[in-house]
Order: C-alpha cells, then structure tokens, then sequence
C-alpha cells in the first residue's frame, strides 16, 4: 500500500475559510476533511471542500494553451498565445483606443491571492472604462454604505456572531452559503451556539430556507419589501425615543435627518405590503433593543431587489442607532493581518464615467454588470472590440444572459483565463488555463476582512503544477509586459505573490515592523507558514473612530445619495401596494450547498442525486393552477421564457416562486460533462438586465414579476 501524507490547506471554493486536511501520494488526493485543529473553522467542512480533489482531477480541466480554429481547438504555446494577444489586442488598443477592450472578472477571482496581487497593476495597464463583474449582481450595495458612511468600500461591518444574543437575519441563507459577506466557517454549529446561551436568532424571508428550519422564528416577507419592514423598525424605535447611540454620539454627522426618513412608514402602514403584522414588527423591534447584544445582517435577498442600496444602508442606520453597532455582539469590523485598506482618507470612487446606454455610473472602477450587454451590442467606431475574462461565465450567470451571449458573437477578438470551456470561454479566440486550485498558493486576502474573528493561514500548493504551465499571476505579468504603453511598476515586474504578501504582513496591524514593540513578537510569513492550522489573533474589537476613511473621521449616517433615494419611496410605496394579489408571482433566487453560482457543476458527485433546478412554488398556488410535483412548468417574464420542473412545498410564501441560479449547461461547444438530468435551465433566461437597484446600480434580480404556465 502506498505511503500517504497530510497536507494542510484552506478552502477557498466559498466565504467561509474552512481548513481542510487532505490525505495524498503526492501524486492524487486520496480523502478529505475538516482540519479539527484549525482554530478558525474547527474541523468544519462542507460537499464542495470535501470534492476539491475532484476539480483538480477532472479530465476536462484545461491544462494547455487553446486556440480557436475553424473546427474546434488546438493547442499551442504559451508564445504563440501572447505573440497572438498582444498582436489583436495591442492592433485594438492603437487603432481605437484603450475603451475598445473590455474586461469582466469572475467570482473565482477573490478567491485567488495570486491573481488579486497583481489585479490593480493589470487594470491600470489595461486603463478601460469598461470593466465588470459578478460584484453588481450580488454585494455592491455594501460596498456603496461602506463608502459612504464610513469612508472606504472595503471597510464593511460583519455580525459578532460568536457572541451576539438576538440576530435578525433578512434575505440571506447562511446554512447553505456559509455566511456571504460575513465569513464564519462552522455557521450551523455558530447559530446553534446563539440558541444554547439563551438567545434567538429569526429569519425573515420569502422562503423558509435551510437556516430557517433551525431558526428560534421565520417570518415569511413579500419579495423586494424590505426596505419598508426596515423603514418601520426604526420607525418604531424613534416614536418610542429607543435610540441609544452610546460611544458613537461624537463620531456621527447628519443624524438629524434619521427621525425624518421613516416617519411615514409605520408598521402599521408597512404591514399592508410586506405581509408581517404590524404587532410583529413591533415586537421584533423591542426585542432586538431591549437585548444586550444584538445585530441585524441582510445579504443577497436584500442586495438583489429594487432597494438593495438602501435596504444596507438601513442595517447599518439600525444597528447604530440601537448602540449594537463597534459593540460585542452587534455589527463589528474585523482587523485583518493584511490590511486591503490602503487609503489613509476617503477617495472619490463613484460617477467618474457612466455606461453607454443607459448612463449608469460605475462604483470603484467598474460599470453595474447589467449594463455589459448592451454596451458591447453598441455599433460605432467607439464599440467595445474586444473582451478579456478570468474564471467567469457571464453568458449563463448574468441577467438576461442571452444578451451577453449575442454579445460575445460580435466581438473582434477575446480572450478567456480560464480552466474550462464554457457557455462564455467557447466564444474566445485564445483561452489560458492557470493550475488547479491544489497546484497554487493561497491566503484569503479578502475574506479575512469580513471574518468573524480575526484570523491569519497561509497555504502552501500541495501539488505541481504540469512543466511549463504558468500560474495566474504570471499570465498576468506577461499580459502587462505585452499592452503596456509605459513603463509599469517594478514590483510587479520582478516579484512574487509571495514576496508581496511577506512585506503586508510585516507592515500589517500584526506585523514585526507595524510597532516597536512587535519587533520580536508580531507576525512574518515564516510564522504564518509554520502554524500550518492558522493563527487566531481574536475576537472582534471596536474600531470606530480610527478605523474610519472619511476626511472628518465622522460616520455619516445620513448621506444625501441615501436621503435623496429615500424621497421616492411614498410613490413606489403605493405602486407596491395596488399590485398586491394579481395574477403574476414574484420571482426570488436560492443557492445548493453542494453548488457555487455556475462554476462547481463539473464536478460529478456533486451534481449526482435529486434535480437541484427546479421552481419552488406554494402548496396553495399549486393547487389553484392544477400543478403536480415534477411537472413541467412554462416561466414567462418580460425578456423570455424557460421550461422548468415543479416542486411543492409550503416553506414558499403564496405569491412567489424560487429558481435556483447557475443551472443551463446546454451550450454547444462545452466541456461540462453535467448528467442531462442535473444540468437543468438558466433562470438567466428570463431576469431582465433593465432591472437594477435605482441607488448602486446592483442587478435587481428578487421580485421580478413572472407568470406560470402549465406545459
């Protein structure tokens, strides 16, 4: 029998950080599972991390340059390939300019430190007004608070889930997605905890989902109403003078304005529409004052609609407001080992250009990604020519995806980073496949800095890559090398990852050279490295008012792009409430724990068992269009229609139905060996890309109106 070997290593397939401990020959994985001594996710593990080995073994894993020919693909080198590149891009960029390529990141992408070491410099390179990615479709309005209530985009707030007693949890699912936009492996076991110490935590959601089924309370709500359930809480908490603000009181501009934004949404006017009682309300409200401990966190269900911008700038104005805000046990920020916080004060990151088409303004650099294709269907000497991806698949996973699709046929030239042929990387010209995720280093530069406790791991490749591959980063450097029209940087001509991670850690908050008195004491990366579990560096503390980028160190919790969106909620309001019982649903999305957006469909033990793509509709409504389990079922919106299998619970509010997102690999040309059964349909079929959140620009995707058709 041959000899195996441990190897010790984060996941980095979702938020949650989760240690592995993966049994190998050196040569294959043999098993996996929680790394139990990892001080941050202690042994947990989810279908996703314990499959990891079959990402990096699956057959149709890209592991050579590929260039299109008139019959399918062939090899070629690495040369040719960037001989190519910098021949159709470097022709583009000269004869039309630097906005005539276009560049759209994949969800991957944050969770490559590699790649995300040399992100910035590639950018500047490339110096396009066109760049996008999945961030508009899910989690922008986070950033936008951030921005512009505490001064940066990266400095969001995360629940002290460890140690909170009383959590209201709006529109997200953590049980299956492991806690988004609030790192906390372990989630199931970290919830349980909150009922063990004598606590609550309730669910309000559309969907009795999988955290619901534990919750101590589920309230179901109408689809895109949220901001309106929020508005009447703090409603409530001003009329019954319940605000406490604390040791926020001097670090707080424009808290005047809070008492006039909700004083016409009372929960008694709010209970018409969002399908919770106005007594409910009240009680949620008092409960979640009166508790010593407490934190409202909203994630995707609330980003995803109409008011997705205001809906997060709520959560933070309540949290403040009730003194559970930079308090243990409400919403905290974390400190991370490697501060991606650069800027000492506030920079100018929103409206300096705006989208072709519908003038939508871009937010940090990149453009609201609804607005991608119809700006490269655009004709004219200005058109976007030619598209680079990394590790996304736009034409399946963005709203009113055909259109993307339609898109990507027009094209003069694109290029594809990627380690498979899909639905978006088969319309590439040339497509460069970096190594498996087991064949590269890896620290989690992002999802260290929204943990829920301050954390630090560093993990080593377990395997190497084939000779002669190139790593992310190197594509990168030789792409930079390529289009550059000027000299560029040389840090990122002459280093690695490593060393740049090494000289962030030194000068990061831990660091050796961060403090005299850390000289001998605080972090390296020789110290990181030898702690193969990882290192805990402790709870959450506050932070507020140094941790704060706005120039006068203030929160401003009631800046005028929030107050000027507030001023149209009346009418919207009303249009909400006269559609109430029409004919249509309201369409809302959900995820798989064993699926990651439309990216881990590849793996086949993870889309073995019971059709996941399925539409999820009331008992009750069932009934009323004579529906049976298993039926097909037409699903028309505004752009399209799709067929889709029925499934009947009661855990869906009457009125709405869910299709899971990520489904559809029908394409021709692809390598997904997804069973026929499993494959399932593109519910990106039919959102409509005109629907964003009026505020950020985010993808509005809950509560688009469908109609049901039986086949």
């Amino acid at each position: 029998m041959a000899k195996t070997f441990k190897h010790y290593r984060v996941c980095n397939l979702c938020e949650a950080m989760c240690g592995l401990e993966i049994e190998h020959d050196t040569e294959k994985v043999i098993g996996i599972r929680g790394d139990i001594n990892d001080p941050f996710s202690k042994g947990s593990i989810c279908p996703k991390g314990a499959n990891y080995g079959g990402l990096h073994e699956d057959p149709n894993r890209l592991k050579k340059p590929l260039k299109k020919i008139e019959n399918g693909w062939k090899e070629i080198s690495y040369k040719e390939a960037f001989d190519e590149i910098e021949e159709k891009i470097g022709g583009i960029r000269n004869q039309y300019g630097n906005d005539a390529v276009a560049l759209y990141l994949g969800n991957p992408t944050v969770h490559n430190f590699g790649f995300l070491m040399y992100l910035g410099q590639f950018k500047k390179v490339l110096n396009t007004k066109y760049s996008y990615s999945p961030t508009s479709m899910d989690q922008l309005p986070h950033h936008f608070a951030a921005h512009y209530m505490f001064g940066n985009e990266f400095f969001i707030p995360v629940p002290d889930i460890d140690r909170t007693d009383y959590m209201i949890i709006l529109g997200a699912n953590p049980a299956v997605s492991n806690g988004s936009m609030m790192s906390s492996a372990g989630i199931y076991t970290r919830l349980r905890n909150i009922k063990e110490r004598g606590g609550k935590y309730i669910v309000i959601d559309p969907r009795k989902n999988e955290t619901a089924t534990l919750a101590s309370e589920h309230h179901f709500i109408r689809p895109s109403t949220d901001v309106y359930f929020l508005l009447a809480m703090l409603h409530h908490i001003v009329k019954t003078e319940k605000v406490s603000l604390g040791h926020l009181s001097d670090h707080i501009i424009g808290f005047d304005h809070i008492e006039k934004v909700a004083l016409s949404f009372s929960p008694d006017k709010v209970a018409q529409v969002v399908g919770i009682e106005a007594q409910e309300i009240e009680r949620l409200t008092d409960e979640y004052v009166a508790a010593k401990r407490a934190v409202i966190y909203g994630r995707m269900g609330l980003s995803t609609q109409d008011h997705g911008g205001l809906c997060q700038w709520l959560l933070n104005v309540i949290n403040i407001c009730t003194g559970h805000f930079d308090t243990e046990g409400g919403a905290m920020f974390t400190l991370p080992a490697v501060d991606i916080i650069r800027d000492d004060k506030q920079r100018n990151v929103h409206g300096r250009w705006k989208s072709k088409v519908r003038g939508l303004p871009e937010f940090e650099g990149e453009l609201p990604v609804s607005t991608m294709g119809e700006d490269m269907l655009v004709k004219g000497e200005d058109k976007i020519r030619a598209l680079i991806t990394n590790a996304g698949n736009p034409a399946l996973s963005t709203p009113n995806a055909g259109q993307i699709e339609e898109a990507l046929q027009g094209l003069d030239f694109m290029l594809s980073i990627d380690i498979y042929i899909n639905e978006t990387t088969k319309h590439a010209d040339i497509i460069l496949p970096p190594p498996s995720g087991l064949e590269i280093d890896h620290y989690d530069l992002v999802f260290n800095t929204l943990a829920v406790s301050n954390n630090v791991k560093f993990s080593q490749a377990l395997f190497l890559p084939e000779s002669g591959a190139k790593y992310d980063w190197e594509i990168l450097q030789e792409l930079m090398k390529r289009l550059s029209n000027s000299k560029w940087s040389f840090l990122y001509k002459w280093t690695t990852p490593q060393l740049l991670l090494k000289i962030a850690l030194l000068i990061g908050p831990y660091g050796r050279l961060s403090h005299i008195s850390r000289l001998f004491s605080g972090l390296d990366l020789k110290k990181v490295k030898k702690s193969k579990h990882g290192i805990n560096l402790g709870p959450l503390k506050s932070r507020i008012p140094e941790g704060l980028r706005t120039l006068d160190k203030k929160i401003h919790i009631a800046h005028d792009e929030f107050l000027k969106e507030v001023e149209g909620l009346d009418k919207k309001f009303e249009e909400v409430r006269r559609k109430q019982g029409g004919d249509k649903f309201l369409l809302i999305g959900r995820r798989s724990l064993k699926g990651n957006n439309s990216w881990m469909h590849n793996v086949e033990k993870l889309m073995k068992g019971k059709n996941r793509c399925t539409v999820i509709i009331n008992s009750f409504d069932a009934q009323r269009l004579e529906l049976e389990e298993g039926q097909l079922v037409r699903v028309k919106s505004s752009i399209g229609e799709i067929e889709v299998p029925v499934e009947i619970t009661d855990k869906i509010m009457e009125g709405v139905v869910s299709i899971p997102h990520g489904f559809g690999h029908h394409g021709k040309g692809t390598a997904i060996p997804v069973a026929e059964a499993n494959a399932g349909i593109s519910v990106n079929s039919i959102t409509d890309h005109s629907r964003v959140d009026g505020l950020t620009g985010n993808a509005a995707f809950s509560g688009q109106e469908v109609e049901l058709v039986a086949v």
